[in-house]
């Protein structure tokens, strides 16, 4: 009986699962296999080399934390202000929110020193804001008003993550819902 080759996208999974708790130097073909139960060699089918693979993640995370959530907020339409409440639900409710912060912070750890993959995440972070900015502009008319509001919202974001302070009594999604109708207005 012929056994199924486990799929390309089962390998990249695993890289950014590994990526997310070690960094790049976690990301070990030999690591790899062993987590998804089988030998090194059904690797060499799909990438030539740990390289292409680690081309391929990073492919993988920027289409799912750029061109997906983007494509998914705008396919649900509304004017500005909700898309960006969409925007909102649909990237804080994103399966593994946890795993794909980690993923970020290490691509975010890994781009310090290594010139490609920091061009790569200026690209993704350029899209980000240039959508938020698309939205914001949508009923706010003051460019200096847009571009404090887009990075509110992606400071929030990104510090959500690095916070360990409480809010006076309230809860961090309590607080975050009030930075989300303060930038709204």
């Amino acid at each position: 009986m012929a056994r199924a080759r486990t799929p390309r996208t089962a390998w990249i999974e695993a890289g950014l699962h590994a990526l997310a708790a070690g960094g790049p130097d976690a990301v070990r073909i030999e690591v790899l296999a062993r987590s998804l139960g089988v030998t090194k060699g059904g690797f060499y089918g799909f990438f030539a080399d740990r390289y292409a693979l680690l081309e391929e993640m990073l492919d993988a995370w920027e289409r799912d934390v750029t061109d997906a959530i983007i494509e998914s907020v705008r396919a649900e339409g509304g004017d500005g202000r909700d898309r960006l409440r969409n925007l909102f639900r649909i990237a804080g409710s994103q399966a593994g929110v946890t795993t794909a912060m980690s993923t970020e912070l290490a691509i975010r750890e890994w781009s310090r020193r290594d010139a490609a993959v920091a061009h790569r995440l200026r690209r993704v972070d350029r899209r980000r804001m240039d959508y938020l900015r698309e939205l914001f502009r949508e009923f706010c008319p003051d460019e200096d008003e847009v571009e404090v509001r887009c990075t509110i919202v992606t400071s929030v974001w990104m510090a959500a993550h690095f916070i360990a302070f409480d809010h006076g009594g309230r809860s961090h999604d309590e607080v975050e819902s009030m930075v989300l109708r303060r930038v709204l207005e």
